[in-house]
């Protein structure tokens, strides 16, 4: 054999072995067609994070566009509201302030017509009974002191009544713009907390951009809508192994945390072939006050699934090139479970969590802070523009128009603008 495949050099006499020049050029060439499609591949892959990434930036502003629109039929629809309630009450008002007003003009005639009436009383007394100019006078200054008895308890009553009547008045309206608050307030806050659906898919996709950009050599496999199951299995892949394990997600985004969602969970893995299940919840079970395993399920926040997600895949490729050196020696489901529920797993993955979990903690102990501040505030001016109100009021009551008018705390009919800004404040 060696005899073919070696040839002299016709100059020099030198054996050459054609053989090891053949394997040679045919190793350069195998060497290149695999880095031609190796570059191939990587370009490839290139183009579809830029397409991912595009994608995510048009549905980030295709969000903020519907948001914005939203808003905006959202304060033309309040303005109108309030437009509307102001009309209301300023028509009620007048109405009652003329009819008051008419009625305090009748009994102020009335009063007139009395005093008229006793004055010429008293001057045919005093024509008659001229020489008894003493008992006159004492008779006209005790009649006198009767009537200014008579006119201040009068007035007195009819002071006390007009301010029950406003103070009534004031109530209803400041009841009106307090029930005006609630309803803004209400609506503000189910425009920014959205429907529950949409937070779902929201929540479930980031979830699953999450895992592609972390573990670009796994398998991310989304569960179509519709279709029986969780949100989407991560087949776990190594530069050594393929498919050395599955792990389940499911995400849920409601006020209140569901028993019954562990049970239907385990039963979706089983139906998946999944090794590890992890349920990413905003409301957390009563037994749980952050992370854990409850009946075998990995139940976290979204924060905590970030850290949680690299612990668990650690795992499950240890657990599998443990098996995978051990074969038929033991149930390779039993032996994950067991290794992902013990209390040496847990303490690892919290201690990785754990700064996730700090930071939130800070987080929420500012926005305490500064929704206490803002609402401190809020009383207190709510507070200084109602006793202005009340004062103004009982004064207006007691000296009518001897009082200049405060602009800002009168109904007038060319001056909508600054009823506007009254209700607002």
């Amino acid at each position: 054999m060696q005899n073919h495949t070696e040839v002299k050099c016709p100059n020099c006499g030198t054996s050459i072995d054609v053989q090891d020049i053949l394997s040679a050029q045919l190793e350069e060439e195998i060497k290149g067609k695999y880095q031609a499609q190796l570059s191939g591949e990587q370009q490839k892959l290139s183009k579809e994070l830029e397409a991912l990434k595009q994608a995510k930036e048009e549905f980030a502003e295709k969000r903020k566009q519907e948001n914005e629109l939203f808003q905006e039929r959202l304060d033309i629809k309040l303005k109108e509201e309030r437009k509307a309630l102001e009309l209301k009450i300023k028509t009620k008002l007048t109405e009652e302030q003329a009819e008051q007003l008419a009625a305090m003009e009748k009994e102020l005639n009335e009063k007139s017509a009395q005093v008229i009436e006793l004055n010429k009383s008293k001057a045919e007394i005093e024509k008659l009974k001229r020489e008894k100019l003493e008992l006159k006078e004492l008779a006209e200054a005790e009649a006198q002191k009767k009537l200014n008895d008579v006119l201040t308890v009068e007035k007195e009553k009819m002071r006390k009544a007009e301010e029950e009547k406003s103070e009534l008045r004031f109530r209803e309206l400041q009841k009106q713009l307090e029930d005006q608050k609630k309803l803004t307030e209400e609506m503000k806050r189910k425009q920014d907390q959205g429907s529950m659906q949409l937070q779902g898919e929201v929540q479930e996709l980031a979830i699953e951009e999450w895992l592609i950009a972390q573990f670009p050599l796994d398998t991310i496999e989304e569960v179509k809508k519709g279709a029986r199951g969780g949100d989407c299995i991560q087949i776990v892949n190594t530069y050594a192994r393929q498919n050395c394990g599955k792990i389940y997600y499911e995400s849920k985004r409601t006020k209140d945390f569901q028993p019954t969602w562990i049970e239907k969970f385990k039963t979706d893995m089983r139906e998946k072939g999944a090794d590890v299940g992890i349920l990413v919840t905003e409301a957390m079970p009563s037994s749980l006050d952050r992370m854990g395993i409850v009946d075998g399920v990995w139940v976290c926040t979204y924060e905590e699934f970030k850290g949680l997600c690299m612990v668990v895949r650690e795992s499950v490729i240890q657990v599998s090139g443990a098996l995978a050196s051990q074969e038929n020696k033991g149930d390779k489901m039993h032996m994950l479970y067991d290794f992902l529920t013990s209390t040496a797993f847990k303490m690892q993955v919290e201690a990785i969590v754990e700064g996730f979990s700090a930071m939130k903690e800070g987080l929420e102990k500012e926005k305490r802070a500064m929704a206490r501040i803002w609402k401190e505030r809020d009383k207190q001016i709510e507070k200084v523009i109602a006793n202005t109100i009340d004062m103004y009021g009982s004064i207006k009551g007691i000296a009518g128009n001897a009082v200049l008018s405060v602009k800002a705390l009168e109904l007038t009919d060319g001056d909508d603008d600054d009823e506007s800004e009254l209700f607002e404040d």
